[in-house]
């Protein structure tokens, strides 16, 4: 009998599991400390704010590897009780307003997704 593919494996273990959801932030010349303040009290008020959330931290960037910063200077880690918490996240108004400060402002994004594995 053979094993499971990582795939298979992969889906099995997404069934029912938390979801970690990470985002860096890359911003333009147009952000300024006044603005990072603003952004971190919005995404620290999401845990209060938004259904499904089990826990939360965001920051800013203090890594002395700077030369592997690449511009990400505001990061937001998220757990969500199962992934379907996680896909209501993306259109609620709560997160929804956060995008809206961050148009004119924001340079690049990266955004990973993956079930907890345990």
């Amino acid at each position: 009998m053979m094993g499971l593919s990582m795939k298979e494996e992969m889906k099995g273990m997404v069934m029912g599991s938390m979801f970690e959801h990470l985002v860096s932030f890359q911003f333009n010349e147009k952000y300024s400390p006044e603005l990072e303040k603003q952004l971190l009290e919005v995404l620290l008020s999401f845990k209060d704010r938004i259904p499904g959330i089990v826990d939360l931290t965001a920051g800013v960037n203090v890594t002395e590897e700077t030369e592997h910063m690449h511009g990400y200077t505001l990061g937001l880690r998220v757990t969500f009780e199962d992934r379907e918490a996680l896909r209501r996240y993306g259109p609620h108004p709560v997160h929804q307003q956060f995008v809206q400060l961050l148009d004119g402002i924001v340079e690049n994004v990266i955004v990973i997704d993956y079930p907890v594995m345990k």
